[in-house]
């Protein structure tokens, strides 16, 4: 049996649907990533990059052209992201990502981009009917990853409520589309996406250090600190 065969075999199943390997392992490893994200821990891309490579078996096994394509763009933003987050010049003293909150410039961008693209792969998708199921919703998700990932890249807490307005779709869509294991790891990281927006928030504030029992941090140059430290 190749390793493909067995990524979409049975796994078990769950809510009366048939959960295989691929869906479970790599939305697993999508749960991990985002929880270094929210430790700011450079691991966070290597593993995003690996659950992009797993969920492609599982998005073609389930026939979603749109699915296999929005991980392939995940594994070619998990490389710039870590890139990003490797040379990146803003760097706090314990060597993690010093974060912020977007400009209103920068914001703009992000939303421009998010409906722009929306509409452009929306209009793919109809299009060509063979690339997914749910051509609107698909698209969002495809989309609103993509913006999630640009500003977690960029150290933006608006990378959380991007992941918002991304699961308020993707549950749904996911239940529908028979990767149930999907739509309940979608749930999960909800829950984990609340308590990065608050950590991630509390670290824009100068005086987060001290709240934390020490003194404020300062950022340094990103060649004079460690890049693989979890704060």
């Amino acid at each position: 049996m190749s390793t493909f065969d067995w990524l979409n075999g049975h796994a078990f199943t769950v809510l009366g649907q048939e959960v295989i390997w691929s869906d479970m392992v790599g939305n697993t490893l999508g749960l991990i990533a985002l929880a270094l994200g929210w430790r700011r821990s450079l691991w966070t891309w290597p593993v995003q990059l690996l659950s992009g490579v797993v969920l492609v078996a599982a998005y073609a096994s389930a026939q979603l052209g749109g699915g296999v394509g929005k991980q392939l763009l995940v594994i070619g933003v998990a490389v710039w992201g870590w890139r990003q987050w490797q040379h990146g010049k803003r760097r706090t003293g314990d060597g993690t990502l010093a974060v912020r909150f977007a400009t209103r410039r920068e914001r703009g961008l992000l939303a421009a981009g998010t409906v722009l693209g929306t509409l452009a792969v929306g209009g793919l998708f109809t299009a060509v009917p063979s690339l997914s199921w749910s051509p609107w919703p698909d698209a969002y998700i495809f989309v609103g990853t993509l913006a999630a990932m640009v500003a977690q890249a960029r150290g933006l807490v608006e990378f959380w409520f991007a992941w918002m307005l991304v699961d308020v779709v993707g549950v749904p869509l996911a239940f529908s589309s028979g990767l149930p294991f999907s739509g309940l790891v979608y749930v999960i990281y909800f829950v984990l996406v609340l308590w990065g927006l608050r950590d991630w928030w509390l670290h824009t504030r100068p005086a987060a250090g001290a709240r934390r029992g020490g003194a404020p941090r300062q950022a340094v140059p990103a060649g004079a600190a460690a890049t693989e430290t979890s704060a």
